[in-house]
């Protein structure tokens, strides 16, 4: 079923691109939106020349909009304008819709290669002409202007697959007297009365419209340029807790939950491993038959005390379980990990840290979690409930809580702990964030933070799911308090620079 799924998907991204057309069947306007139409209309012409006067608010938009939207996606912006924005983020197949068949003429002038379609995003057969499914449907500013926000959120779903995100972009509700202001003074162009919406009223109507909010952001202190002082401050201080409050945009990346799929039927759980000998065999036997068809992929990284011999004596004497065994070509538990799921076979990749500190016995959780579509990645946290004593040295207790939350907010997603070993998520995301890999480079000798930050960066909707912390019940920690904790501290300033201060 998954090959079928994708060969589907293969066939509509391949497919021509389809001739813009106008929509069928309009549905008749009401007054607010006759409203709304026959401004866009009367400034149509305008519209470029007032882009240009603010040049800077929308290149800071943009700046961050690329972040989001890889480029190279299947885009489909909704309230499109003239096109500039959808241009601006490099789509391999773009498509504008706008209610003004003036606005459309002209961004058909402007993007001869992209697709534009006049017609109401409130009438489902505008849709009708529409080429899905697409990576990305960014709805920028046209939310404030809709009748009912919940009944066209619905209407996206069939453009929608499990990986498709939904990206509305609005301006903060706060600052609409402002904006009042600069359109009296002539520095923004006049718009009609929109809907004043707060991040959690569009949380809700997302929620209510079956979409499942996966982040939201809150940048972009200066719409004006102030001889480098508004960059300054949207790089750096809209982004701090506080003041991000006072920010000009909001953004809210969504997904499906009609699209959600439990496609999933083969899982591989990847145990690396080094100087772990007394903990291979418990491995084994304290894996459940969780789902039907399971792998096991042994990694072992130049140990001394005989560890790989016994991973062979274990496939021995466990010919029933499908079990390979492989040595990292490198060192570092990043290069045992990625060289085992570069190997895997398995549509869920699941990593078991061979301490056996997280019980193998939770494994059924995570997957579950993932196959149900609660969520993409599961990360593993030990910071719930309370620890067997003796599992977590005190200072590294304080330490994992403190980098919680740094990334917590880092992420705009909410992790209890980074650095607990058991992470799961799908393989073709694993492979999606390997092609993106480049973004980050490679810094991480953990391999938590390469998935971490690869998932955020797909805006994968992450999920905690609490375990007991065991201690160890063989072989001693691989973890250097000073060493390994200067480290993370640097991956906190690194992660600042390529996730919030871009």
């Amino acid at each position: 079923m998954t090959e079928v799924r994708e060969h589907v998907r293969q066939d509509q991204r391949e497919q021509p691109r389809a001739a813009a057309v106008e929509s069928s069947t309009p549905m008749a306007p009401s007054p607010r939106k006759a409203a709304i139409l026959d401004h866009a209309d009367r400034f149509a012409e305008t519209r470029a020349g007032w882009r240009d006067k603010s040049a800077y608010f929308h290149a800071e938009d943009e700046r961050y909009l690329r972040f989001l939207i890889p480029p190279g996606s299947r885009v489909l912006e909704i309230g499109c304008g003239i096109g500039d924005t959808l241009a601006a983020l490099g789509p391999s197949y773009g498509v504008g819709i706008d209610i003004s068949s003036r606005q459309i003429a002209i961004a058909r002038d402007r993007h001869p290669d992209l697709t534009f379609i006049a017609g109401d995003a409130e009438n489902p057969a505008t849709f009708m002409a529409v080429s899905g499914p697409f990576d990305v449907i960014l709805v920028l500013d046209t939310i404030g202007s809709l009748d009912d926000c919940q009944r066209f959120i619905e209407h996206l779903h069939p453009l929608c697959t499990r990986e498709t995100r939904l990206v509305i972009g609005h301006f903060s509700h706060l600052w609409y007297p402002l904006l009042k202001v600069a359109e009296s003074m002539g520095l923004r162009m006049p718009q009609p009365d929109q809907n004043v919406l707060s991040p959690a009223d569009l949380r809700n109507l997302a929620c209510l419209a079956d979409f499942d909010a996966v982040k939201s952001e809150q940048r972009l202190l200066s719409p004006l340029h102030l001889a480098g002082v508004g960059r300054f401050a949207n790089r750096f201080l809209s982004v701090l807790p506080g003041l991000r409050a006072l920010s000009l945009r909001h953004y809210m990346v969504a997904r499906s939950m009609r699209c959600v799929s439990d496609d999933v039927r083969s899982a591989t759980v990847v145990i690396p491993a080094r100087n772990e000998r007394g903990n291979i065999a418990p491995a084994v036997q304290r894996i459940a038959a969780f789902c039907q068809d399971i792998e096991i992929i042994f990694i072992e990284g130049q140990s001394k005390d005989g560890t790989y011999e016994e991973m062979e004596r274990v496939r021995a004497a466990f010919p029933d379980h499908d079990m390979k065994l492989m040595r990292q070509p490198g060192k570092g538990k990043a290069d045992a990990v990625f060289t085992a799921f570069d190997a895997a076979r398995g549509d869920v990749l699941m990593i078991l840290d061979a301490d056996l500190t997280v019980p193998p016995e939770q494994l059924p959780k995570f997957f579950e979690a993932l196959r149900s579509g609660k969520g993409e990645f599961i990360n593993g946290s030990r910071l719930v409930y309370a620890m067997d004593e003796g599992a977590m040295r005190f200072l590294n207790l304080i330490a994992n809580k403190t980098f919680s939350y740094l990334f917590s907010w880092l992420l705009n997603q909410r992790y209890t702990d980074t650095l607990c070993g058991t992470k799961v998520l799908r393989r073709s995301d694993y492979l999606r964030l390997k092609a993106g890999k480049a973004y980050f480079g490679d810094f991480d000798p953990f391999g938590d933070f390469d998935l971490i930050f690869g998932a955020s960066k797909l805006n994968l909707k992450t999920i905690d799911l609490p375990i007991r912390y065991a201690a160890r019940s063989y072989g001693e920690t691989q973890i250097s308090r000073f060493r390994h904790g200067w480290m993370l501290l640097k991956m906190v300033v690194f992660a600042f620079f390529k996730i919030k201060a871009i």
